[in-house]
């Protein structure tokens, strides 16, 4: 059995983190920064270095979700959860000679060219360039720079200290339903955004799943999570390459009322 530490399981992408391991193959462990009404999970505060590495004690893998999670923080509000707190989650995961940290990077760490303006972050230009794993990052926020040193520090560790690690690029994580009010609500620049950038909850538990199991050929390896969409920009092709995630699920088809359409026996949601 493998033991599978989750931090920030209570967000959004926690969440969809924790179904992603169903059945008995993995022992889960849930961190939040707070006690949850509805999960069982032991809060920790992930600036504090000394309970991140008695926490991890035992584990196999570590799915670093816990940060500030938003492209409008200041970066006073950023730098402990995303810089000191990402700098402990490796520190901790090396000193309990953990296999493998999948961490929740994000698309913000390489949008700013192809943003429609450079303060609006969720906006995007209408022929957008193509975006590689490999590209160099460009980030469109203080959030997204805190991801780029996500990424440095998973890089670090891996050529370093021998452990494996997967930086996901995460897209928009939104159900349906929240997907079109989303678009709903935005001027023709976010609307392309969200085409571009939407993973379904099915798709980010695929995402997560591959990450975290997958036979790593290269390491480190940086993986795009974005769902099939028609409208995407960051390339999925090195990603299927990398770790086998391949998405079933567009924007596109969703929004068109077209999701599914002769794919019997599948949830049209």
């Amino acid at each position: 059995m493998t033991d599978v530490a989750i931090t920030g399981a209570s967000g959004n992408v926690g969440r969809q983190a924790i179904e992603a391991f169903p059945g008995d193959e993995y022992d889960l462990t849930l961190f939040s920064h707070s006690e949850s009404e509805d999960l069982e999970t032991t809060p920790i505060e992930i600036t504090d270095r000394e309970a991140l590495v008695d926490a991890l004690d035992g584990q196999d893998v570590l799915i670093h979700l816990a940060a500030t999670p938003s492209p409008a923080a200041e970066w006073d509000d950023l730098s402990g959860p995303n810089v000191e707190g990402v700098y402990n989650a490796f520190e901790a995961a090396v000193e309990n000679d953990l296999e493998r940290v999948v961490y929740a990077s994000s698309n913000h760490a390489v949008n700013m060219g192809n943003v429609a303006s450079p303060i609006r972050p969720e906006t995007t230009e209408g022929t957008p360039t193509a975006v590689r794993p490999d590209d160099p990052p460009a980030p469109d926020t203080h959030y997204g720079v805190t991801k780029v040193f996500g990424e440095a520090m998973g890089s670090y560790y891996a050529r370093r200290h021998g452990i494996e690690v997967v930086s996901l690029r995460i897209g928009w994580l939104l159900s349906r339903e929240g997907l079109r009010e989303a678009v709903a609500e935005r001027d023709g620049a976010g609307e392309r955004y969200a085409r571009a950038m939407w993973l379904s909850p099915e798709d980010c538990r695929r995402a997560i799943d591959a990450a975290a199991t997958a036979t790593l050929d290269d390491n480190p390896v940086t993986a795009h999570a974005v769902s099939r969409n028609a409208d995407r920009f960051l390339s999925l092709t090195e990603t299927a390459l990398s770790i086998g995630y391949r998405p079933q699920d567009d924007a596109a088809a969703v929004l068109d009322g077209e999701e599914f359409t002769g794919r019997e026996g599948l949830e049209t949601g």
